[in-house]
């Protein structure tokens, strides 16, 4: 299954999608992959990375060319890695991946902290600074959602930008079920109706899930904004206060009200179904806006091309299973 986790800058999102990898991560092991999509950076340290740890890990978006090379395997109507797009949709040809499976991406860009394998996009250079988009490192997540398959027990997760900043690309449609944390204040709830606003028409699965919460006038109020989109919450955590000042316990040690809201995430995520012919038109949707706003002029050629008519990841998943 894929998630991401969404919310207002400072909404706790990165602490809680770090929790539940951690909690994934006891059962399932190496079959679970975190990947860092938000400009700030703070997943690895939030796993239990120290900061200068973290600094070293390799970035996805130094090395978009050599992902680019690799999934786009012998695809015919890829004429090479420099004319993929973020939104390339996979093909025949096309090389796919798992979350658990040894390949040279994984090998080269894929680390264990705190016991979960993590991915990072890489921060800003100062060479990007005034000059480059960030969603052109975060296109590197997408491409490799892409072209995932989904095998048994498996979990991509995402901890993606903050607000609604993660309409900038497509990516916010490759996901089973989007985790929206929300914390009992006007503006988080803010955050939580302007991302539903453009998610919605998208067919987005979103669940609500409430962090910082103190009382039943808390949960209170969240039901009120948000109604039945609140799956859970997570109150106020000396465990966590403990990660954050740089002492990592063990997850089993997480409080049990905390712990049943992490369980009760991961069995709305295992809930949901599949619809690959979707996942495959969403793919082809925002490939088409891309190739037509910027990509075929840069490309020179029609980038729209690249489209294999009816072709999901729905038989590589069957395969893989």
């Amino acid at each position: 299954m894929k998630a991401a986790f969404v919310g207002k800058g400072g909404s706790g999102k990165t602490t809680l999608a770090a929790l539940f990898c951690r909690f994934l991560a006891v059962q399932n092991g190496p079959r679970v992959l975190t990947f860092d999509a938000d400009i700030n950076q703070h997943l690895a340290v939030a796993l239990g990375a120290d900061p200068e740890e973290a600094a070293l890990l390799p970035a996805l978006g130094d090395h978009l060319d050599a992902i680019k090379e690799y999934l786009r395997g012998d695809n015919p109507r890829i004429a090479s890695a420099a004319a993929m797009l973020k939104t390339t949709p996979p093909g025949p040809g096309s090389r796919l991946v798992q979350v658990d499976e040894p390949n040279p991406l994984y090998e080269r860009l894929v680390r264990t902290v705190g016991g979960v394998r993590v991915a990072v996009t890489g921060p800003f250079a100062a060479d990007d600074l005034g000059v480059a988009c960030y969603h052109s490192k975060v296109g590197a997540v997408e491409l490799l959602l892409n072209h995932m398959v989904d095998g048994p027990g498996e979990y991509a997760v995402v901890d993606m930008t903050a607000g609604a900043d993660s309409f900038a690309s497509g990516l916010f449609t490759r996901f089973d079920l989007t985790f929206l944390v929300c914390e009992p204040t006007v503006r988080s709830v803010g955050v939580y109706r302007q991302y539903v606003g453009y998610a919605r028409d998208h067919g987005v699965r979103i669940a609500v899930v409430g962090n910082k919460v103190d009382d039943a006038d808390d949960v209170a109020f969240l039901r009120a904004e948000v109604g039945d989109d609140l799956l859970c919450w997570v109150g106020r955590s000396p465990f966590v206060k403990a990660g954050e000042r740089g002492r990592f316990l063990p997850i089993d040690e997480l409080e049990p009200h905390n712990a049943h809201a992490l369980a009760t995430m991961r069995v709305a995520l295992d809930g949901c179904e599949k619809d690959w012919a979707r996942y495959a038109a969403l793919a082809a949707e925002f490939h088409v806006r891309n190739a037509l706003a910027w990509g075929n002029t840069r490309a020179g050629a029609d980038l729209t091309d690249q489209i294999e008519p009816g072709f999901t990841l729905a038989p590589a998943t069957a395969a893989a299973r």
